[in-house]
């Protein structure tokens, strides 16, 4: 259960090179920005995997199934998945646990000037983001340069290699550890996170710029006559305009 995204096609690659039987794939819908290469749906169906939806799943989970894999899934998971599986169920997390749960990490991240970051793996019980972690891959970051985009970037391909080593863990027979979350960590909500985007007096805008940059999804935003515009500086004009001359748009 993944989202459209490379790592997760990454991480379902894998388990077909590896001779996985991959039982259903539940997979995003893709929007006008996603790129092939990011296409979960595309990779299950030139593999011929069942692509279904969440709620078809629901409704007619298959049988025989030793592991349930969240990968970046969006969506609260419930029974009868949590104990479909055998082992269990394991959701890939793009953050480091407890620290941060829910969305919005790579955006707090930077507005509290982090130094690390990391990914995470644990087992999928009724909470977000809040079962017995597996392992949590930390690993620095540039506080002074890092935008959400560039984070997201980094954290995935650490969260793809985290993956296949927990698979390379699973496909031999090892038990998987088990440590609770003790710590009760960070929880930002849509409501949060959208309240975090608009620049205010007194914010570091510099940071604040760099902590909601991602392309083509609205920054950080000023309210102006009642419409909300996103800031750029000239540092991230920059980016955008090598990223343009990289294309070929050069006038």
């Amino acid at each position: 259960m993944g989202k459209c995204k490379r790592s997760a096609v990454g991480a379902l690659a894998s388990l077909v090179e590896r001779g996985v039987e991959v039982l259903a794939v539940v997979a995003s819908q893709p929007d006008r920005w996603t790129r092939e290469e990011q296409r979960l749906d595309l990779l299950a169906e030139r593999h011929g995997l069942p692509l279904v939806t969440d709620d078809e799943l629901y409704a007619a989970p298959p049988a025989d199934v030793d592991l349930v894999i969240s990968f970046l899934f969006w969506k609260l998971i419930r029974e009868p998945l949590l104990s479909l599986g055998r082992i269990g169920c394991l959701n890939f997390h793009p953050a480091p646990l407890p620290d941060f749960r829910g969305l919005g990490g790579y955006n707090v991240a930077i507005l509290e000037g982090r130094s690390e970051w990391g990914v995470s793996c644990h087992f999928v019980d009724e909470g977000f983001d809040t079962g017995d972690l597996v392992e949590v891959d930390r690993f620095p970051i540039d506080e002074r340069a890092e935008t959400a985009f560039s984070l997201d970037l980094h954290s995935q391909e650490r969260l793809l290699a985290l993956f296949r080593r927990v698979m390379t863990r699973v496909l031999a027979g090892e038990e998987l550890p088990r440590e609770p979350q003790a710590a009760p960590g960070r929880y930002v909500d849509w409501a949060e996170f959208e309240w975090l985007r608009v620049v205010r007096a007194g914010d570091d805008l510099e940071r604040k710029l760099r902590a909601f940059w991602y392309p083509p999804y609205p920054g950080a935003v000023l309210d102006v006559d009642g419409r909300r515009l996103t800031l750029v500086d000239d540092a991230l004009l920059a980016e955008v305009a090598d990223v343009y001359r990289d294309a070929g748009r050069i006038p």
